[in-house]
């Protein structure tokens, strides 16, 4: 069963691919059948960089703790870079 649960949204900053950085300005979130990772549903995340002339891409599945773990993870770790700055 599809969960057609996506979002997309703008964003900045700079990702590595197979052929070096590049800047990027698109990401896509889905909840879905992953195309890698050997589970029923996953979280797929999507860094784009969106050209006329092209798309690049870094892709990651994970499941789903995994993902509530890596948000976790990032929160706490602006939540120290907000404290470290305010000294």
């Amino acid at each position: 069963m599809c969960t057609a649960i996506a979002e997309k949204a703008p964003i900045e900053g700079a990702a590595k691919g197979a052929g070096g950085w590049f800047g990027l300005n698109q990401l896509y979130l889905a909840y879905d059948h992953p195309f890698h990772v050997d589970l029923e549903h996953a979280l797929c995340v999507s860094f784009v960089r969106e050209a006329a002339d092209t798309t690049t891409r870094v892709a990651v599945e994970l499941p789903r703790q995994a993902a509530r773990d890596l948000a976790h993870r990032i929160l706490a770790a602006l939540d120290r870079a907000e404290d470290c700055e305010a000294r």
